[in-house]
């Protein structure tokens, strides 16, 4: 259909002024109301009428009133104006920084271990903000934030994925987990190198925390991890190692909550330099609300310090 073929629509105003007359069924008192002079209310209304083509009014020498039709437009025109204070509503809200909705991706290694900090964060700072939280894997997350299905994720870096910055957070060490009767337990200053010898259990396929830490193992000079056991979880993974299944690695902030599950478990510090992964958070890059996003980066520093981590500096 060419634009001139185009059915005529009424605007805005005019709807305004004739929502006013049916109000007040006096044209000096509607356009006092509306802050419009008489004249040009009832021009807008007149041009309402030849929009439509319908009379909505009955005009006499003492009175204003509704047409059977003007009756019926005048319950539309109400309910137009209705929704476009609405929208304006939203779009003051959707302007003012942290309201609306955030959806939070985190990875599973992560997710029990710091969102009650994330969580309380946000409840005392960012009140009006409605926070959903998406427990996945790693690749699932960025499909979802690719995808726009996720607005922000929470997770192990680097990605090197291109089109997402990340929001470095903090450093934090790995442990050994063992059990009571092994000869690491507890012990402090264990070499890398101690890895090339030991049973070590693992997260299923597709767990960043599984990489990480075959990564560390081939830093330690081991190659080949015989995979014969893995778990979903860490809770799972610990209770293997309670078992006597072999030994783990865990993140340091995972180490109160799952080490609390058992007292068949001791925990062994690797010495300086432990191996370590880094946490972020990560968005696309050019985010609408990339502002708020690095606020809210920063934000999460200062409430993660009490955590056996180092915060890293935005710089670096």
């Amino acid at each position: 259909m060419t634009v001139g073929n185009q059915r005529r629509q009424p605007s805005l105003a005019q709807l305004r002024a004739f929502a006013a007359v049916a109000e007040h069924l006096h044209f000096r008192d509607a356009a006092a109301a509306i802050g419009m002079s008489q004249p040009a209310l009832s021009g807008a209304v007149s041009a309402l009428e030849e929009t439509l083509g319908v009379t909505l009014l009955e005009r006499t020498t003492r009175k204003v009133l509704l047409s059977p039709e003007g009756e019926r437009i005048a319950v539309r025109a109400k309910a137009v104006l209705g929704e476009v204070g609405a929208l304006m509503e939203e779009a003051e809200a959707v302007r003012a920084p942290f309201t609306g909705v955030l959806r939070l991706g985190v990875i599973p290694t992560v997710a029990p271990y710091l969102l009650p900090t994330v969580l309380r964060l946000v409840h005392e700072r960012y009140p009006h903000l409605d926070l959903q939280v998406h427990e996945e894997q790693t690749a699932s997350l960025l499909d979802g934030l690719a995808g726009g299905r996720l607005d922000l994720l929470l997770l192990a870096v680097p990605l090197g994925v291109p089109g997402v910055a990340e929001l470095p957070l903090f450093d934090e060490d790995f442990v050994l987990v063992t059990p009571l009767d092994h000869w690491l337990g507890g012990r402090e200053g264990i070499p890398r190198g101690a890895l090339r010898e030991l049973n070590l259990l693992l997260l299923d396929e597709g767990h960043c925390l599984r990489d990480q830490a075959l990564d560390i193992c081939r830093e330690a000079g081991r190659d080949d991890v015989p995979v014969t056991t893995t778990a979903a979880g860490l809770s799972t993974l610990v209770q293997l190692v309670a078992g006597g299944l072999g030994v783990t690695l865990l993140p340091r902030t995972a180490l109160k909550v799952e080490i609390s599950r058992s007292n068949q478990l001791l925990t062994g510090y690797f010495a300086d330099p432990a191996p370590t992964r880094r946490i972020a958070l990560a968005m696309r890059v050019g985010a609408a609300r990339g502002a708020e996003y690095e606020e809210l980066a920063a934000a999460l520093r200062q409430a993660l310090r009490p955590l056996p981590v180092r915060v890293v500096d935005r710089d670096a």
